[in-house]
């Protein structure tokens, strides 16, 4: 096989229509757009939506549901990502220094899986209640952050 004798497919490529060419072609005069009206005149094409004036659908049915912003700051590390990092005491930009968490990350969550056999301590990270019993159980310590006020 060479670079250069590479084809696509027979058949899979249609050679594109020319339209307006004359009589002979099948779609000349009017080039497939019909007699007159918004749509063969040339920029004739309203908003996709748009509905003549009426009330388009989408806005015509009701909302619903809710799409967080901050639905992706968490990011969830597992207890064998802290088993294999060398340090004894983890903080959030620990974590990141690491790799173990995106460096866009807000905040982390310890998640229980996986499983912990040194101690460490937890600075500034969440934790499931299972992950804390199991840090706790290692002899480690788990350190909640502070709470932020919304609104102030």
């Amino acid at each position: 096989m060479e670079l250069n004798k590479i084809k696509p497919a027979a058949g899979s490529k249609h050679t594109k229509k020319r339209v307006g060419r004359g009589i002979g072609c099948g779609s000349g005069k009017t080039a497939g757009r019909g007699h007159k009206g918004q749509k063969a005149r040339a920029g004739g094409f309203h908003k996709v939506g748009f509905e003549g004036g009426q009330m388009p659908l989408h806005r015509r049915l009701p909302k619903r549901g809710f799409h967080s912003l901050a639905a992706g700051d968490t990011a969830e590390v597992r207890l064998d990502t802290l088993q294999k990092m060398k340090a004894d005491t983890i903080d959030l930009a620990m974590l990141k220094q690491t790799g173990a968490v995106p460096r866009l990350a807000v905040r982390a969550k310890v998640i229980l899986a996986g499983e912990l056999k040194r101690k460490i301590a937890l600075k500034g990270v969440l934790a499931t209640k299972g992950a804390r019993a199991a840090i706790e159980k290692a002899g480690g310590t788990v350190e909640q952050p502070v709470a932020e006020k919304v609104g102030s």
